[in-house]
């Protein structure tokens, strides 16, 4: 528990009414999508930059740990506050759109923006944000930075790594650091930005963001492609793009799923399909979307597909999508619990890893229904168990992280590592690779307050 003079000490930097240590506000901020909990000793909403850097000061100072959180969305745990202290609350105050700069396409932003009013706010001026997390109707961009967020349009226009241009941050003594510029090239200096995108706010705490944007595209149209088999799917992925597709999404559902929608929820697909493909291409013009269309259609139809749908307009986009958004909750008719994974391989390997996967869960006995990005190579990997079964669950998933990891994959292609994953970090990385993050953690956090404990550090 933190003692009083320290609350005293901090209500003196914010105000009594940006913190908290009542029971009500300690359940609230004690967990995230992982449904774990923590409860922290105090709950802090800084006001603005120079309030985080005292309350680093301070809490460096007393050893007082501080967890940094947006809006508590993620699935491994990585802004629980799994060794009590504070949580560093940014969505109060801190969640300005400071600036859009139109001639440079530039968005200045706090970290508790919501993602999806940046994305409005910009496309009303013809600008566009791609990055779509599933979350983005909640998740901050803070969060999103700080856990690498993907989504469904990271197979055209990437990850939020790749629209990061600049940050500022505040370390663990206090100190505000700049890292980037408002440039396009800049190669001045270590790449510090890079370093604090996807640390899991283990490093320093993000107080403001300098994002690229890009021209919101003209025209949309919506397909999708219904497979034998989640092979022949899969094969047309890696395939399509090599043949010049350059689909904004490519998402994909296996048989499982498929069943799931159909018996749960009576999506419109065929009973016997093994494997459907469904996304969005986008263009300036009517001909490039076309010529995207036609060359999907092509390369599917030479790997098998017996249907090909493309939709004429938004209601029907928003049907041959329906599928794809509610395959997360279909798949709850085969266990009461799921353990949710989001491997990544090399698209190339999507094929393999499905029958690695499979062939993992015969063994267990356990059914592995997947769904997921398959236009950047991003699995959702679901063990489906009945509680009892955790401990086989758990077997079962090191298994598909070893597997995968051999392939040229990692644990993890969105979510993060947090709690959850932190301990299979040794399967992804020799002791050299993992001392050398022990050693940039050191550097930024030498007392070990912020979020210590997570990534497996």
């Amino acid at each position: 528990m933190i003692e009083k003079k320290h609350l005293e000490a901090l209500r003196a930097i914010v105000g009594k009414e940006n913190i908290y240590d009542d029971k009500a506000h300690m359940i609230a901020y004690s967990y995230d999508a992982t449904r774990t909990r923590f409860e922290p000793d105090a709950v802090v909403f800084p006001r603005h930059e120079e309030d985080v850097s005292k309350i680093l000061k301070y809490c460096n100072d007393n050893k007082i740990v501080i967890t940094p959180r947006g809006a508590g969305s993620g699935f491994t745990g990585g802004a629980l506050p799994a060794n009590g202290g504070i949580v560093l609350a940014m969505e109060k105050h801190m969640n300005k759109i400071l600036e859009v700069d139109t001639q440079n396409m530039v968005a200045v932003v706090q970290p508790g923006v919501i993602n999806k009013d940046l994305q409005k706010h910009v496309e009303a001026l013809g600008l566009f944000y791609p990055p779509d997390p599933a979350s983005e109707e909640y998740s901050t961009l803070g969060g999103n930075v700080s856990e690498n967020a993907g989504g469904m349009r990271a197979a055209k226009y990437g990850l939020t790594k790749d629209y990061v241009m600049a940050l500022r941050a505040v370390r663990t003594n206090g100190d505000i650091i700049r890292a980037g510029k408002r440039t396009i090239k800049d190669v001045a200096g270590y790449n510090v930005a890079g370093i604090l995108i996807a640390s899991e706010g283990t490093l320093a705490v993000i107080t403001e963001l300098t994002l690229k944007l890009i021209p919101k595209p003209k025209f949309k149209k919506t397909y999708m492609g219904i497979f034998p088999s989640v092979n022949n799917a899969m094969n047309a992925v890696f395939k399509s793009l090599s043949a010049g597709a350059n689909p904004v999404a490519m998402e994909f559902l296996d048989k499982l799923v498929i069943e799931a929608l159909i018996e749960k929820l009576g999506v419109n697909l065929p009973k016997d399909a093994g494997g459907v493909l469904v996304g969005d291409v986008d263009g300036n013009v009517p001909e490039e979307v076309e010529f995207q269309l036609k060359t999907l259609e092509e390369s599917f139809r030479a790997n098998g597909a017996v249907e090909f749908r493309v939709a004429k307009d938004e209601d029907e986009a928003k049907e041959l999508w329906y599928a794809r958004r509610n395959a997360s909750q279909s798949i709850t008719i085969y266990g009461n619990k799921k353990l949710n994974e989001d491997i990544s391989v090399p698209r190339s390997m999507l094929p393999e890893a499905l029958e690695k996967i499979y062939a993992i869960g015969e063994r267990y006995n356990f059914k592995i229904p997947c769904f997921g990005h398959a236009g950047d190579g991003n699995i959702h990997v679901n063990v489906m168990i009945d509680i009892s079964q955790i401990d086989e669950g758990h077997k079962c998933i090191e298994e598909i992280f070893q597997e995968v990891v051999k392939m040229g994959g990692t644990l993890s292609g969105e979510h993060g590592i947090g709690t959850s994953k932190a301990p299979f970090m040794s399967i992804a990385f020799n002791e050299q690779e993992l001392q050398l993050f022990r050693d940039i953690k050191k550097a930024f956090d030498p007392n070990n307050i912020l979020n210590p404990n997570k990534m497996g550090l």
